[in-house]
């Protein structure tokens, strides 16, 4: 739920929280702190507001829009990831624009609350439950608000990856039966990025789907 990358296991099994409390119970740094690419891109064309992001890992998202202006709910299933970022927020002095938030994203429920932004990155639940898990949060998305998923296109290019993690891949168009009406879609396209692995670049596209919620 908190990433970039998975290993070689099964899906299923990486989508557990114990999976990614023991991944980051060690002293590494897992991801770069860098924010994505597509959040920057989105983003950066908001007004600041209150923003919940879903996934968050390591909080490298939650301490950049933290730095925009932007209120932060930082929201993670990993006990030991949310520590990790609560952490960094508070080297980069962004500690008190940001709120923490355990939960699993298969069984997210807002309960009445809403945030301007809503977004999550490389979350890929799988057996096609990333349609499923939009639909959830775009419940959490305010009136005139938007709602940004973001995740791996499928690729050759990931030929580490164990065919259950290829099958939870997805492209933004799939996950469109997701939106609740309201809904008005603004992006709904692969787009391209370079990334690196091992040393070596590689080009892959990044599943984008941004929507607004109309106005009350």
């Amino acid at each position: 739920m908190s990433g970039h990358q998975h290993g070689e296991g099964d899906a299923t099994e990486m989508f557990e929280p114990q999976a990614w409390d023991e991944r980051y119970a060690g002293d590494e740094q897992i991801w770069s702190g860098r924010p994505n690419a597509q959040l920057v891109a989105e983003a950066s064309a908001l007004e600041p507001g209150t923003a919940l992001d879903v996934g968050c890992g390591e909080g490298g998202d939650v301490i950049w829009l933290a730095r925009q202006g932007w209120h932060v709910t930082g929201a993670d299933f990993s006990a030991n990831g949310l520590a990790r970022a609560a952490r960094h927020a508070e080297q980069s002095g962004v500690a008190a624009q940001v709120d923490w938030w355990q939960v699993d994203a298969r069984s997210f429920d807002a309960a009445g609350r809403t945030w301007d932004l809503v977004t999550t990155h490389f979350l890929h639940p799988p057996d096609g439950g990333m349609v499923a898990a939009t639909a959830r949060l775009a419940t959490a998305v305010a009136p005139g608000g938007h709602l940004l998923v973001v995740g791996h296109a499928p690729s050759d290019t990931f030929t580490q990856l164990s065919e259950s993690h290829r099958r939870a891949m997805f492209v933004a168009a799939d996950l469109l039966p997701g939106l609740p009406p309201g809904f008005e879609v603004l992006v709904a396209e692969e787009r391209p990025r370079t990334m690196t692995r091992d040393g070596v670049t590689h080009d892959v596209h990044d599943a984008t789907l941004l929507a607004r919620r109309t106005p009350s």
